[in-house]
């Protein structure tokens, strides 16, 4: 599967799309009125990426937690955010093997039963946000995998904006391999 999967796309349309997606969150980040940089738009001028990867896009597989408990993780400036275990996403990278813990926010608001994934990894602090950075995934109901993107992988507001508040990964997201792949430290 993971053969057919990663065959059906060259890495010349890959890495195209991933060049997209960066461009894309820039001009986000330049234009919305929601962006950690409204207050002083000149301060911004690009984001520092690790060179894009094909080996850090990784078919994981999924695993539902049946019995779903709440999760408390603590923000940068000190408060917490509310969240259920979702599912954990096992993955073999560079021979190591991962696994990363899917949660599902249950705070009240815009983005209640959204997906959230936090991670840090040996580039965090060095290459990388200190934090912890963050990659989007989407429900799909009875699947058995995920695909997991790191060269999507970003930093959290909080990295450009002190006044934002963003949850630190669990700790069980603290992985022991380099992530080299998605969004570095701003600069």
């Amino acid at each position: 599967m993971i053969y057919s999967f990663r065959g059906s796309q060259d890495d010349t349309t890959y890495i195209g799309q991933i060049e997209k997606h960066r461009k894309e969150r820039e001009r986000y980040l330049k234009t919305s009125a929601d962006s950690p940089f409204t207050s002083d738009p000149e301060s911004f001028k690009s984001l520092n990426y690790f060179p894009i990867d094909s080996r850090y896009r990784v078919v994981a597989r999924l695993e539902p937690i049946k019995e779903r408990k709440t999760r408390i993780l603590q923000t940068n400036d000190g408060k917490t955010q509310r969240y259920l275990e979702y599912a954990w996403a096992h993955f073999k990278l560079d021979g190591v093997d991962n696994r990363l813990l899917i949660l599902e926010v249950a705070d009240m608001g815009p983005f209640r039963g959204q997906l959230f994934l936090a991670f840090g990894d040996a580039t965090s602090a060095v290459e990388s946000y200190g934090a912890g950075r963050y990659l989007d995934v989407t429900k799909t109901p009875g699947a058995a995998s995920i695909t997991l993107d790191f060269n999507r992988a970003y930093n959290p507001y909080c990295a450009y904006n002190e006044t934002f508040s963003c949850p630190l990964p669990p700790q069980e997201n603290l992985l022991t391999l380099a992530i080299l792949a998605g969004e570095k430290t701003f600069k």
